[in-house]
């Protein structure tokens, strides 16, 4: 699950960091880039995002394909994913896997280090990355400014990851995660809509629309 909001939700949301004492300088244009979209991402009530991911090897082959859509409202959020589904009303969180009919049932975290779709849109990367900024890069036929993350932990399971920003919008359009085992997790934006009504039962595991489904409670 961690690994799926992180790599997802790092799509459409940024914020600035504070750089971290003795890790060298990150890049002034860079840092201006990722505030635009930080700012522009919390001017929204709500988001609604459609995605595509692709799992390549370290010789670019692709392993698999998924699509996907995400839904925040405030602490509330919900990824549909193939094959599973996560929803959270800020408190309680579910996750609902469709091959074996189970939902997982958790208790929301609060410490510093949980990761929440919440925290990948603003803050995810306080203090953890170092950042600058790369060659322009054609995806989809469009000119994207690339940004390249590197992690300051190096026991991170990743190395490094690529955000491709459509600066006129000021939304990411593309984040490529690379993987340490050489595996490259590319998540692209197919459609991002801001401030449509979203219901708060939406962001709630409905039993009843889930006949025998098998409900594990980890609370």
């Amino acid at each position: 699950m961690k690994n799926l909001l992180f790599s997802i939700l790092i799509l459409t949301g940024i914020s600035t960091f504070a750089q971290p004492k003795g890790m060298g300088k990150n890049d002034t244009d860079a840092k201006k880039i990722l505030d635009q979209v930080s700012a522009k991402f919390k001017s929204f009530k709500t988001v609604t995002a459609k995605f595509n991911l692709k799992i390549e090897n370290a010789a670019g082959k692709v392993q698999g394909t998924k699509s996907g859509v995400v839904n925040l409202k405030g602490t509330k959020y919900r990824i549909n994913v193939t094959g599973q589904e996560i929803y959270s009303d800020g408190n309680t969180t579910w996750t609902y896997d469709k091959s074996s009919n189970e939902v997982q049932i958790n208790k929301v975290e609060r410490s510093a280090t949980t990761i929440t779709p919440q925290k990948m849109f603003t803050n995810f990367y306080d203090k953890d990355f170092l950042y600058k900024t790369n060659p322009d890069v054609k995806i989809g036929g469009k000119m994207l400014q690339e940004i390249e993350l590197t992690p300051i932990d190096k026991s991170k399971p990743f190395f490094k990851v690529l955000v491709a920003v459509d600066k006129a919008s000021k939304t990411i359009r593309q984040t490529k995660v690379f993987e340490k085992n050489g595996n490259r997790y590319i998540y692209s934006v197919i459609s991002l809509v801001p401030n449509t009504a979203l219901p708060d039962a939406l962001f709630v595991f409905d039993t009843k629309k889930y006949p025998k489904v098998e409900v594990v409670d980890l609370r």
